[in-house]
């Protein structure tokens, strides 16, 4: 199963419409996709406007494949789970968010292991059947929390402004 989430901010059409299609010439993979305030509506897959937390957890565990935008929020959640994810920013030339920093999060992760980062809605599609048909390792987990020593110096740190 494959889960997509366009983020809870801003639509993202381009890539709810590129996942739509690509669910359409592949009806045999099962795809739940997240859509937040698009205008476009899948017509291929299942799909919610927003999910819980708990089900947003449900879906991205059961997946064997994470598409997202490249916001934070979902780089984590990838990295935390171990999940092979497939990321696309956001353009602001395309009113698809007010500034271009999501290109300059996918440069900074653009090499890590198990995420895949595609500029254009095409590369996406086909992404996204080659990583079907040819899974590809998930990241290396990462602890959800801080280590205790970090959160340590933290609360000292934020003790001084007390």
């Amino acid at each position: 199963m494959i889960f997509a989430s366009v983020g809870s901010m801003m639509p993202f059409d381009r890539m709810t419409r590129a996942i739509d299609e690509w669910a359409a010439a592949h009806p045999s993979v099962p795809v739940f996709l997240q859509i937040g305030d698009g205008a476009y509506e899948p017509k291929a897959c299942e799909w919610k406007r927003m999910v819980s937390h708990g089900e947003y957890q449900r879906h991205l565990n059961a997946c064997s494949l994470f598409v997202a935008h490249v916001g934070m929020g979902s780089i984590l959640q990838a990295l935390e789970i171990g999940k092979p994810t497939l990321l696309m920013p956001r353009r602001a030339s395309l009113r698809e968010h007010t500034t271009d920093h999501q290109l300059d999060t996918a440069g900074k992760f653009r090499n890590r292991p198990g995420l895949l980062i595609v500029e254009e809605a095409d590369d996406l599609k086909a992404a996204m059947t080659r990583l079907i048909e040819q899974p590809m390792e998930g990241p290396q987990g990462i602890a959800p929390h801080a280590p205790a020593e970090t959160i340590a110096n933290i609360r000292s740190h934020l003790a001084r402004f007390a």
